[in-house]
């Protein structure tokens, strides 16, 4: 059997990212999903034979087997699977982490799995969440959590107004310079992420108030939106990439850890110290890292935590810039670092992944860009 750092990432796609009720309000989980799949094939120089099987996370589409369902409406025949991953907001990133796993658990004459992440939060069924965990364990709300973890850790509101400008600064820029645009699939119109606001600034960032109680500090602001959008990559061997001859990103390493539910945006924490303790790295081996921008309370208060500075995460913009669309999150976040470290090679240059999760987990993915 092989090890997980004998698989590789060799193709990723992400739709834009669009706010919920607005570019991608009609499209449904498994149209996005679809669209994304083949132009992952595409990009791998694949065919539909060499697919295996088709892992994708999900928070709170339609039910079923989502995954099974985009293969089939994405053309990929009916011998290829499909399997539907939840970790909540980690879902994206776990789904990768399954794949990676059934590439090297598998000896099969289909060499690749597509694996991601989707989420379309404008036409989930759900007219909630479902619960985190227990009550009797503490199961906040989202915003609620964030602002706990930023007073724990004494993360002021102009700390996370500078950051999230930083965010939209960042973003806007990428979009304006092409930077995004190798990675994106159009659909339904929409070419590129709808949320980085052109003007924002300090002063209107200040003008916002706490929405999750009026001694918070989170904002609509300085929170990530809710969203729509899908992310894809295509993975297998190391051998393979090499046979082919196609550049990529080896894994190696992926863990998933779990925090308290009280403080689950938390959970990038321990989840990053687990895979460099696995490694024998250290954040200062690392050339690019991806952290989800659920909140940047939250996200600044992992970087304190970490000893970490901030102008090092999501230097091309981040979820608060870009959008949150939650099961897709994770993959999006190795889509960003497979464009910086491959479609601009940068070989033996290490990337770092790292998503907080609902409920008190925390997943983290580390990748090495190979020629």
């Amino acid at each position: 059997m092989m090890a997980m750092n004998d698989v590789a990432i060799v193709a990723a796609r992400r739709t834009p990212t669009g706010t919920a009720g607005h570019g991608l309000a009609t499209s449904t989980a498994a149209d996005l999903a679809a669209a994304v799949l083949p132009a992952v094939v595409a990009d791998a120089g694949i065919a539909p034979d060499d697919v295996a099987d088709v892992v994708l996370g999900n928070c709170t589409g339609p039910g079923g087997d989502l995954a099974r369902f985009a293969a089939l409406q994405a053309g990929l025949g009916l011998a290829v699977p499909g399997l539907t991953v939840d970790r909540q907001c980690g879902s994206g990133l776990a789904a990768v982490a399954v794949g990676a796993a059934l590439v090297s658990a598998t000896q099969s004459s289909r060499p690749v799995i597509l694996a991601g992440g989707v989420e379309s939060a404008s036409t989930s069924p759900r007219p909630g969440r479902a619960p985190f965990a227990p009550p009797e364990l503490g199961d906040p709300e989202m915003g609620d959590a964030a602002d706990h973890v930023a007073r724990l850790r004494g993360v002021s509101r102009e700390r996370q107004d500078a950051y999230a400008l930083r965010s939209h600064r960042l973003a806007v820029a990428a979009q304006a310079a092409g930077t995004y645009d190798g990675e994106l699939v159009p659909v339904a119109g929409l070419a590129q992420d709808e949320r980085p606001r052109p003007r924002m600034s300090l002063a209107r960032l200040a003008r916002m108030r706490p929405i999750f109680g009026p001694e918070g500090t989170a904002t609509v602001g300085n929170s990530c939106g809710v969203n729509d959008g899908a992310a894809v990559v295509a993975l297998m061997s190391e051998t393979e990439r090499r046979r082919r001859g196609l550049p990529g990103l080896r894994i190696l390493a992926s863990k998933t850890t779990g925090v308290d539910p009280r403080t689950p945006g938390l959970g990038i924490v321990p989840a990053v110290r687990a895979v460099l303790d696995q490694l024998a790295l250290s954040l200062d081996d690392v050339g690019v890292i991806e952290f989800n921008e659920a909140f940047a309370g939250q996200v600044l208060a992992c970087c304190d935590d970490l000893s970490l500075d901030p102008e090092r995460i999501c230097v091309q913009g981040g979820a608060l810039a870009l959008g949150h669309p939650w099961g897709a999150s994770g993959a999006v976040l190795l889509t960003r670092l497979f464009s910086q470290l491959v479609r601009t090679p940068r070989p033996g240059v290490l990337g770092l992944a790292a998503i907080a999760v609902g409920g008190g987990q925390g997943v983290a993915m580390a990748v090495e860009s190979c020629p």
